[in-house]
């Protein structure tokens, strides 16, 4: 019994020090977690890194602390993801209206 209490205390101890390691690998992630940073939204990192990957990160960054400045604002992850769907409401507005429309279904023909 003793044997497997050594074992946990040394696991765990393993399991800590690599939680303090970091794990970005790619330029993405670290522009994610700036901007879950800079908006106090550390929560939904994996929205972030979604947005890192489809739009410009430097863009992303100027927007977010322009957010975080703002002093009136209670969710600033909120209102930096409302900014965002104005200005792709604004660059892309044959899409904000599009309905979708129904696949006509396979008819099956009895011969």
């Amino acid at each position: 019994m003793e044997n497997i209490k050594n074992i946990s205390d040394s696991y765990i101890k393993t399991l800590v020090k690599r939680s303090k390691e970091s794990r970005i690998y790619k330029p993405f992630q670290d522009v994610a977690l700036t901007l879950a940073e800079i908006l106090d939204d550390k929560k939904n990192k994996a929205i972030y890194m979604r947005l890192a990957k489809m739009y410009d990160n430097h863009e992303l960054i100027i927007k977010a602390k322009d957010v975080a400045e703002r002093k009136n604002i209670k969710n600033k992850g909120a209102y930096f993801m409302k900014v965002l769907k104005d200005i792709r409401k604004i660059e892309h507005p044959e899409f904000t209206h599009k309905k979708k429309v129904k696949k006509p279904t396979k008819l099956k023909l009895d011969i």
